[in-house]
């Protein structure tokens, strides 16, 4: 009798998990099912940093290899106890602590080293937002205040005429989104997972005026990125590592995610690199788009992008976050779970923070992680003048 009562019940689940997946395919929300079995089946409960491994990417190829050049004071200082404790809570992959363009400091956690590949996250806005820039020196696209309709003809809702370029790289889109990243039915999650990404957004409506307030929103990056693949003569990878990647002297290939069915990046986030590559856009940022010797960028948009876009949003300016360490200006790429390039350009100074968790209390908070890093950077530096 047990073993019939067990397998009507196996029966009755089996057949509500076959509805379930019909439904989920019938309502063209399949992504679910990737979201879970990428995710919760690996052990996590969110996007994770090796999860591009799951995914199509394209390769933003490297040239020639520009190592950093070591200080003569490279790794003589040891981490501080409360910077080794926010690590081993955090669960840092590494950390970096770059002088004067020489690499002062390096350690590794959990297996990585030099060369891992782990997931950008939100830093990759800060690298759209240069690929923008190299697009209008360019001359692929005119001005910054044209309107994205003029390259996206099918964004919809009341506000879509309004929309400019400049929306997008400022957060100030007016764009219906939901920024929750642990949530299974958000717009965010269905972008990460969904098949065809620019399908997803055509979805969405510019429902509130532009310009008007700030509010971060994956979405307007990844708009931003739509017009990139009308304007540009190639993929997004490709122009990364033309312009930026080979003459930076990147030494490891990268990798970034793309929606097979529209072949788009997913520029918000998902450039898979290490630790000594994605500082190489710090210190880009920090010397206004001059690469030993030569100008990458225009120093005019790096000026404009490292400023606040607007009064109701002091800490954003193009696609990165701008900051205060005791009076001093940081310009700081910014990535789920706390990835960070810090730049300090008063001081010449880049710290990167690559890891598995990250603290939540704020950019601003003195005992929060992200204000640690620089801290503790500081700490270390005056630890090996003593």
């Amino acid at each position: 009798m047990l073993v019939k009562i067990l397998k009507w019940f196996l029966g009755i689940l089996s057949g509500l998990l076959l509805l379930l997946i019909v439904g989920l395919l019938i309502t063209d929300n399949a992504y679910i099912l990737k979201a879970v079995r990428v995710t919760y089946l690996t052990g996590h409960k969110t996007a994770f940093l090796e999860d591009y491994k799951y995914f199509d990417n394209r390769i933003i190829s490297k040239g020639e290899a520009q190592p950093w050049p070591k200080s003569t004071s490279y790794n003589t200082a040891s981490v501080t106890p409360v910077l080794d404790s926010i690590h081993k809570a955090n669960q840092s992959v590494a950390y970096l602590i770059i002088r004067h363009d020489s690499l002062w400091f390096e350690k590794y956690y959990h297996g990585y080293d030099d060369k891992s590949l782990s997931n950008s996250f939100s830093m990759a806005k800060s690298i759209t937002a240069a690929l923008l820039g190299k697009a209008l020196e360019l001359g692929y696209i005119r001005d910054i205040n044209e309107k994205v309709k003029k390259y996206i003809p099918d964004l919809k809702g009341p506000y879509a005429d309004e929309l400019t370029i400049r929306d997008l790289v400022t957060m100030r889109s007016g764009l219906l989104w939901d920024e929750r990243y642990y949530s299974p039915f958000s717009i965010t999650t269905k972008a990460y997972f969904y098949n065809n990404l620019s399908k997803a957004m055509l979805e969405l409506p510019i429902a509130s005026p532009p310009d008007r307030q700030f509010k971060y929103q994956s979405g307007d990056t990844q708009l931003l990125a739509m017009v990139l693949s009308k304007a540009l003569p190639t993929t997004l990878s490709d122009f990364l590592s033309e312009h930026f990647w080979k003459p930076m002297g990147a030494e490891v290939d990268a990798l970034w995610q793309y929606s097979p069915k529209d072949g788009i990046e997913k520029a918000y986030c998902c450039i898979a690199s290490n630790a000594k590559d994605f500082a190489r856009f710090g210190k880009l940022y920090s010397h206004l788009g001059r690469w030993n010797g030569k100008q990458l960028l225009d120093s005019t948009y790096i000026k404009q992008s490292i400023v606040p876009a607007a009064d109701d949003s002091p800490e954003y300016g193009y696609g990165w976050w701008i900051g205060e360490f005791k009076g001093k200006k940081t310009i700081t790429m910014n990535g789920h779970l706390g990835q960070y390039v810090i730049s300090i350009p008063e001081d010449k100074l880049i710290i990167v923070r690559l890891g598995h968790q990250n603290d939540k209390k704020g950019m601003s908070n003195p005992q929060g992680a992200f204000y640690q890093y620089i801290e503790q950077a500081y700490a270390m530096l005056n630890q090996s003048n003593k």
